[in-house]
């Protein structure tokens, strides 16, 4: 009898907090019809992570309520093995990848994922696993969310938490494509906002965000990407019939002033990601931990204060890897 190759993966057994993860081995799985397997090199620790850890999204009707549940959305790492139909990658390539369904087993927390082959990219040159791992969800989240605004070159824009992942990417984004940014950061992040192209700033702490706005934009701005899920409070500064998106479920203000209001729900798309990859947008790493302390970056991230992203950085990442 041939032994059956086992991985480590981190799951989240039960709900609650840090202390539910587990590292545990479970069988490599195998790549079906059109998907890819994937040799993790770098997972990012997301915000959503530490919602499906805590049951957060059980509780939203999100996902169904399961025994242990896989963690973790972003992935780089090298090609292993192909499935049925794939032409698109091939065994050693280095890509990057979403996994954009909440209710699994197992995450990209772990030593080898298969995803569809339409969720991955190839990996953005000259950049290590750990902050190649930083773009998939939050880059493709931003690139979402302005689609959705609808907006053309010229127009203002509002992004509240501009300094986040998410945000970050929105502003550069945003800029590059021509629209005047107005940032809301901390003090502390404003050359970091301007640096990424934004052309004014308003204080985080605010206590009056609509008034400040419109102080810089007379009537408001034509739209807001709201990653703070600050609501109505955002909603406010964008002027009558013009166009608000929420990142944050359960944010979504009403509709009022004819405002367009969305909430955005990200989607894996290999295309649009294979087209961020190939920007050379700003990838902050505050810092990486091995597979096994995967709970001590759920820690650190729900204590606050980071900028940038915490990733898991497995055996092996550093094959392809270079300074970031």
């Amino acid at each position: 009898m041939i032994a059956e190759e086992l991985m480590r993966a981190v799951i989240a057994r039960g709900y609650g907090g840090s202390e539910v993860l587990e590292l545990v081995r479970v069988p490599l799985p195998e790549p079906g019809p059109g998907q890819v397997r994937v040799r993790v090199e770098a997972a990012t620790v997301n915000p959503v992570d530490l919602a499906t850890r805590s049951g957060a999204l059980v509780e939203a009707g999100l996902m169904a309520p399961r025994e242990h549940t896989g963690i973790g959305w972003d992935v780089a790492g090298v090609v292993d093995r192909i499935g049925a139909g794939v032409t698109a990658f091939a065994p050693g390539q280095r890509v990057i990848g979403l996994r954009d369904l909440l209710d699994v087993s197992l995450g990209t927390y772990c030593d080898y994922v298969a995803l569809d082959a339409a969720a991955l990219a190839p990996a953005p040159p000259g950049v290590c696993a750990a902050a190649a791992a930083t773009l998939p969800l939050n880059g493709l989240t931003a690139l979402q969310a302005l689609d959705l605004l609808g907006l053309a070159a010229g127009d203002t824009l509002l992004v509240t938490g501009a300094a986040g992942g998410v945000g970050g990417f929105a502003v550069e984004l945003a800029a590059r494509h021509g629209l005047r940014v107005i940032a809301q950061v901390r003090a502390a992040d404003e050359a970091f906002a301007r640096s990424l192209g934004s052309e004014w700033v308003v204080g985080r702490d605010s206590s009056d965000l609509a008034g400040d706005v419109r102080r810089v934009v007379p009537g408001g701005v034509d739209g807001a990407l709201d990653t703070a899920g600050l609501g109505v409070r955002a909603l406010a500064a964008v002027r009558t019939r013009g166009a608000y998106v929420t990142v944050v479920g359960g944010s979504a203000p009403l509709p009022l002033r004819g405002i367009r209001v969305h909430q955005q729900w990200i989607s894996s798309d290999g295309a649009a990601l294979t087209e961020l990859a190939g920007m050379g947008l700003t990838l902050r790493v505050t810092g990486t931990l091995p597979l096994e302390r995967a709970a001590e970056g759920h820690e650190r991230l729900a204590a606050g204060g980071t900028r940038g992203r915490l990733v898991l950085v497995l055996s092996g990442a550093d094959a392809w890897s270079v300074p970031f």
